[in-house]
């Protein structure tokens, strides 16, 4: 049986590659060099695109041309595609109806979207070979508001089996490098997407439940929303983990710039009333007027620094970007505050751990066929979730008092399965620290917190067996279920960056070893750097607006994109 399934396994494989591999060889149009009409789209603001389409001035032909050659190329660098939906985006521009391109806010604009997301006509195979063939008739309802909206789904992106993880690597699709260095990982779950923006896709969409819309944004160079849950679209997904809400996951948009990222998000929460398409969304439109507030230069800001998640300091790269952030923001008149006595982000990452695996790993297993390859920290948690209890224990032990590692030691004091009893009483837990965090927030007066994304810039390939606990920046949030984006701000320098002479990689606990085990400025030079800015529940009108005022603000030290012009 398990050699029949191993076959099978193998056999699904090869058939998704082969077929992505023959329908990009059929798009002839879409090969070659990038044209200077194609640099010229490339180079429109999102606004004259759409009005140009809607006018009937522009094709809509063209535009999926660019864009799918933007993504060809892409793909040849850094694997990032999954399913490429090119010939049917075609189909679908031409037959009157499908798509509005007559009056939708996002006319003709080519959208890349998660391999979760599912589309009509195409596998939905989150990197389990057991997914495929599970193609639908029917878009799903996040598809549908989008083609009424006039967008144009046109690739799907790579993730890692298991969606826990800051890589994205599966046996399905193979492994999505970065656009930067390729030796490095574009981030995770949402990675490919990432990888695909930062070489010049428009707009994504992806999900996040520990960070993963926001990491790949940091780790490739580009910009991501995490919304709230209610917020955003989430049906008619495909996921790793149906059933879990202990940390709820939510689908959020990605982009390239941060002038497509605000007009997205605008145009579906404004135009497009998404509790139509999901019964999941609030019917909270977009809030003109907390925009216009906070982009305003007259609206002081009082803005919290949190420089350490007290688990994992973050290395040299993470603490200059973060400082430039900061530096910016204060000579744009806004106040800087110092987060202290903030609730313990340690517990906050224990108690999140537990919740989101509180079926001790099986759900994710259960989808991962004999032989299938899984993630590096993916099969580590999986592994000690089915230790031998006394075991465990013993291992325990062995780390707090002999290893002197009490923030290990903790961590791994009861991964294992929860039993309904026990998952009640993390699900009260964190409720009572959701209320310690909302009133601390209340005393501070803050308007949002700026932080690190993640400790480290990127993770080489498989550096998530030794950094998949590394996450507290951005999977805190998740908990608390705070809006949260990240920007990009500069890249990684081999001199300024690099570690102190005194720097001790034996000094630390297991989850920053397993962090700085692989932070190496000289390897890493020139990876992107990104900063992360918090707002809270349902604030992403606020959030965006603070990432524009800090962008501005950094006026000539504003993130410079991979140049699309390097594609050739």
């Amino acid at each position: 049986m398990f050699l029949f399934e191993f076959l099978q396994h193998r056999r699904d494989c090869r058939f998704k590659q082969q077929e992505r591999d023959a329908r990009i060889r059929s798009l002839t149009a879409y090969h070659g060099q990038l044209t200077e009409e194609d640099k010229a789209t490339l180079a429109r603001p999102i606004e004259d695109l759409v009005a140009g389409i809607r006018s009937g001035t522009t094709s809509p032909l063209s535009v999926l041309r660019t864009y799918g050659k933007v993504a060809l190329k892409a793909h040849a660098r850094t694997n990032c595609l999954t399913e490429v939906m090119l010939s049917s985006a075609e189909e679908a521009i031409t037959q009157k109806g499908e798509i509005n391109l007559a009056s939708g806010p996002l006319a003709g604009v080519p959208v890349s979207l998660k391999d979760t997301v599912v589309v009509a006509g195409y596998d939905t195979t989150v990197g389990y070979s057991a997914f495929v063939g599970n193609k639908t008739a029917r878009d799903g309802p996040m598809v549908r508001l989008l083609k009424d909206a006039g967008a144009v789904p046109y690739v799907k992106t790579n993730c890692p089996i298991t969606l826990l993880s800051f890589e994205s690597a599966n046996d399905v699709w193979g492994r999505s490098a970065n656009p930067h260095n390729t030796d490095y990982s574009p981030g995770g779950s949402t990675g490919g997407e990432a990888a695909l923006l930062a070489m010049g896709g428009r707009i994504g969409i992806g999900s996040d439940v520990a960070g993963s819309v926001r990491v790949p944004a940091h780790f490739s160079g580009c910009y991501s929303l995490r919304c709230s849950t209610g917020r955003w679209p989430k049906t008619g997904i495909c996921t790793s983990m149906p059933g879990q809400e202990g940390v709820p996951s939510v689908y959020s948009p990605m982009a390239r710039t941060l002038g497509d990222l605000r007009y997205f998000v605008r145009a579906v929460l404004a135009e497009m009333r998404p509790w139509k398409y999901d019964y999941t969304v609030h019917p909270l439109p977009w809030r003109d007027e907390v925009d216009k507030e906070f982009l305003a230069a007259d609206t002081k800001l009082r803005v919290g620094v949190l420089r350490t998640d007290g688990v994992v300091d973050p290395s040299p790269a993470c603490t200059r970007a973060l400082a430039m952030a900061e530096e910016a923001l204060r000579k744009s008149g806004c106040t800087m505050v110092e987060v202290r006595d903030a609730p313990d982000m340690y517990e906050g990452l224990r108690l999140a751990s537990l919740l989101l695996n509180a079926d001790g790993c099986q759900m994710f297993e259960s989808f991962r066929r004999f032989g299938e390859w899984n993630d590096a920290g993916a099969a580590q948690m999986s592994r000690l979730a089915r230790l031998w209890a006394p075991v465990r224990y013993l291992y325990y032990l062995w780390v707090k008092y002999v290893r002197q590692d009490h923030v290990w030691a903790g961590l791994i004091r009861n991964w294992r399965a929860q039993s309904a009893f026990e998952q009640w009483k993390l699900v009260s837990q964190r409720e009572v620290y959701r209320a310690r965090w909302f009133e601390w927030w209340n005393q501070q007066e803050l308007d949002v917190i700026i932080s690190p994304p993640n400790a480290t810039p990127a993770v080489p390939h498989n550096g998530m067996a030794d950094a998949v606990s590394s996450c507290g920046y951005t999977f805190l949030f998740n908990m608390l279920d705070y809006s949260a984006g990240v920007l990009p701000i500069t890249h990684v320098d081999k001199t300024l960056d690099r570690l102190p002479a005194s720097f001790s990689i034996k000094k630390l606990n297991g989850v920053a070893r397993g962090a700085y085990k692989h932070y190496d400025a000289e390897r890493m030079h020139g990876l992107p750097v990104g900063v992360q800015v918090v707002g809270r529940r349902l604030e992403e009108e606020k959030v965006l607006a603070v990432m524009k005022r800090l962008e501005d603000a950094l006026g000539e030290d504003k993130y410079q994109l991979l140049d699309v012009s390097t594609l050739d």
